[in-house]
């Protein structure tokens, strides 16, 4: 049998593999080749080639060289990069370094691929049994060693230069610096170790020195929004400079760098800027600007808060603003009333438009939506004048509920009542504004000035929607007493007709329950004959029906037609409807019979019996308003204990029909009420949490009561009053053990 010829190193290594390969592959590499090649070697010269390895690789020891070979591999390489590489890039600068650099590592790519190919049966057997690095690794980390760590920090200092030109405005070889970045992710060996260490950390710190300088530069030279541009355009740059050539784990980092040079070192003084700080932006509306602003800011950490400090101060000024034209107002001698509209809808538009702001530029984040609040509960709770604005607002929601007020359409009464409520949210006594609103409320429907049921509903609905049902619980409790009186009348009439006598008068009742409905001063008058027949029957009517209920008459708050007739300049007779309250009847109905003789004003209380009060009130509206259908004597415009009165021998009016208006009897809340409610609701809080809680301090103990009352915000004395004096009543008692604590006492 025929034995192969055992192949000599020298003789296979210099004859065959460095002659028809590895020379021929250099000459290659030094000369120039055709790109668009695929193959620099024929199948059969790399072919033979390979033989040539494989056959002196699986010769028997001693003649099996896979060691030598292995080793040969990575002397010809290393000798190629320092005796043809080095030379050549080490003459090199700037950009012609980095082109010569990229050129050498395509170069060393091919060469190492098909060095890979010549030797590939060492990398099948030798090198997986030995343990050592593949020969592509090899290759790679002879061009790291001898000529990537010569050559790296005057090529990484020459890729930063050309990255600063560019953002400077110069074109620069982008593929040129792409093809760098390659070469650093590669020496990381699978890792960006090489890229993040060699040439990322250079850039940020480079970076940083930039925008350092260019940030005080534009910060002296331009107003804040023109700062904000350039700061947006240069971190888009940025943003696109990573995707063109550097690699995406840099972007980040980037980024961040350049957010706090631009951004987080000069926020203050860009923000506080005169003439065009954030307050100044806010002031000229400019909204792109601050939608800028806003964004850019949002990118920094803790960068929003100062942002929005400075927005609530704004809004806060200008709602003190709107609250000092009010005070001048008044201190110039304007009549102070409970209707301020213009006033109200002063607030309604500055809400609307920060509402609006906070909503678009800012994009309703809550930092914002909170300083927007926090502004409005301040300048909203200051009071100026006799009304508060508690009772303003509440006054302009009447104003638009009744009938004859403001003329709108229901979509307006709708979008007036859902802002009102709004602005009403910001109010800490919220149940000052439930009292007033209630007895604006009762007088309404009492009166028949309500303009529409559906939109009293409503905006009862608005109230609950923002505070609860226990808020608006007696409120709806009103509409539905309204709704049971129609069917409580229909039924009385029925019963009218099937009695045998008639009533002297059209006569109709509304029953009202008690707790629904706000305390009214109960006046026990002298009523007249006619008005007692028709009270009895319905009395006798109720009782029968509802025997366990009992019925209080609130004459202040009744209205009647009373027909009258005054003789003309000729003698004849004219009839007059008057539309008045039941007082204002009572009052007139005294005066039948009277001869024309004059009344002095104790007769007319003793007649009525109404409380001085009541009956100068009354007595005002018929002798000195308008229609002035009793003459006083004296005619001065205020009623006093000695004047007389006579009905009016000369009034006329062209109009039969005619309302005779008369001062409001009730206050537009009780205060003292308000306090009695306030007393009994801290009382329930903290017996609600010591039962809870067992034992509390008096600063926790405060801390949850001041937490749970959401309609009001009592003070903290007022609260331990009440600690007080439900320690008196045994509720609780003071521990014994640990002072400023107390115990609940089951």
């Amino acid at each position: 049998m025929h034995s192969p010829k055992i192949i000599a190193l020298d003789e296979g290594w210099n004859n065959e593999i460095k002659a028809k390969a590895i020379d021929v592959l250099e000459e290659m590499l030094n000369n120039g080749f055709d790109k668009k090649s695929q193959r620099l070697f024929a199948p059969k010269e790399y072919v033979q080639t390979y033989t040539t390895c494989y056959n002196m690789c699986t010769q028997r020891s001693p003649y099996n060289w896979s060691e030598q070979l292995y080793q040969r591999h990575g002397e010809t390489i290393c000798q190629y990069l320092t005796q043809t590489v080095l030379p050549q890039l080490r003459h090199q600068r700037h950009d012609f370094l980095l082109q010569e650099l990229t050129k050498r590592w395509a170069n060393h790519k091919i060469m190492n691929r098909w060095m890979q190919k010549f030797f590939m049966y060492l990398d099948r057997y030798y090198v997986k049994h030995h343990s050592l690095p593949t020969l592509d690794v090899a290759g790679l980390k002879h061009f790291k060693t001898l000529v990537y760590n010569d050559v790296k920090k005057e090529a990484v200092t020459a890729m930063i230069t050309l990255v600063d030109a560019e953002r400077d405005g110069g074109i620069i070889d982008r593929g040129l610096v792409k093809n760098c970045v390659e070469l650093l992710e590669a020496m990381g060996m699978g890792s960006l170790d090489a890229y993040v260490s060699d040439f990322e950390d250079q850039l940020l710190a480079s970076t940083k020195d930039y925008y350092k300088r260019k940030s005080q530069e534009w910060v002296e030279s331009d107003d804040t929004p023109t700062y904000l541009e350039k700061a947006e355009a240069a971190l888009e740059a940025e943003k696109s400079r990573v995707q063109n050539y550097l690699n995406a784990a840099t972007e980040p980092k980037l980024l961040r760098v350049c957010e706090h040079e631009i951004l987080e070192v000069r926020e203050t003084v860009l923000l506080e800027k005169d003439g065009s700080g954030c307050r100044a932006l806010l002031a000229n509306d400019k909204a792109d600007d601050l939608s800028r602003m806003y964004r850019l800011f949002s990118r920094v950490p803790n960068g929003l808060p100062p942002m929005a400090a400075l927005v609530r101060a704004h809004i806060e000024a200008m709602g003190n603003d709107v609250i000092n034209r009010r005070e001048q107002r008044l201190e110039t001698g304007e009549k102070e009333s409970n209707q301020d509209p213009a006033f109200v809808k002063e607030l309604l538009a500055l809400h609307d438009k920060y509402i609006a702001v906070v909503g678009d530029q800012f994009a309703g984040n809550s930092l914002f939506q909170k300083a927007l609040k926090e502004a409005f509960v301040e300048f909203v709770n200051r009071d100026v004048g006799k009304f508060s604005n508690a009772e303003l607002m509440s006054s302009f929601c009447d104003r638009i509920l009744k009938s004859g007020g403001e003329k709108l359409s229901d979509e307006d009464v709708e979008t007036y009542l859902e802002k009102t409520v709004q602005l009403f949210s910001y109010l800490t006594d919220k149940d000052l504004f439930a009292e007033i609103y209630r007895n604006q409320l009762a007088k309404r429907l009492l009166n028949q000035r309500s303009a529409s049921n559906d939109h009293e509903r409503m905006m009862i609905g608005k109230l609950k929607l923002r505070c609860g049902s226990q808020f608006t619980g007696k409120m709806e409790g009103m509409l539905n007493d309204l709704a049971i009186a129609v069917d409580h009348q229909a039924d009385f009439d029925e019963h009218l007709k099937a009695a045998p006598d008639r009533l002297a008068a059209d006569f109709s009742v509304q029953v009202l329950t008690t707790g629904y409905w706000p305390t009214f001063a109960a006046i026990d008058a002298h009523l007249p004959a006619e008005i007692v027949s028709c009270t009895r029957v319905f009395k006798d009517y109720y009782d029968k029906k509802n025997s366990k209920r009992r019925l209080t008459w609130m004459y202040s708050l009744g209205n009647a037609t009373v027909k009258a007739a005054w003789k003309t300049a000729s003698n004849a007779k004219k009839s007059y409807d008057f539309q008045v309250a039941t007082l204002q009847a009572i009052v007139l109905l005294a005066f039948n019979g009277a001869d024309d003789k004059p009344v002095d004003y104790e007769q007319v209380r003793a007649r009525v019996n109404l409380p001085d009060d009541h009956l100068k009130r009354v007595l005002h509206s018929l002798a000195c308003g308008k229609y002035k259908l009793l003459a006083k004597t004296p005619t001065a415009n205020t009623i006093k204990n000695t004047d007389t009165f006579v009905v009016n021998p000369t009034f006329s009016c062209q109009m039969r029909k005619i309302r005779i208006p008369m001062a409001n009897l009730d206050e537009s809340h009780n205060p003292k009420r308000v306090e009695e409610d306030r007393t009994v609701a801290i009382e329930a809080a903290v017996v609600r949490i010591m039962k809870a809680r067992k034992t509390l301090s008096h600063q926790q103990l405060l801390a949850e009561v001041l937490s749970q009352l959401a309609f009001f915000r009592p003070n903290p004395k007022l609260i331990k009053r009440r600690i007080e004096a439900l320690i008196d009543r045994e509720y609780l008692e003071r521990d014994p053990d640990t002072p400023n604590s107390y115990r609940y006492l089951a």
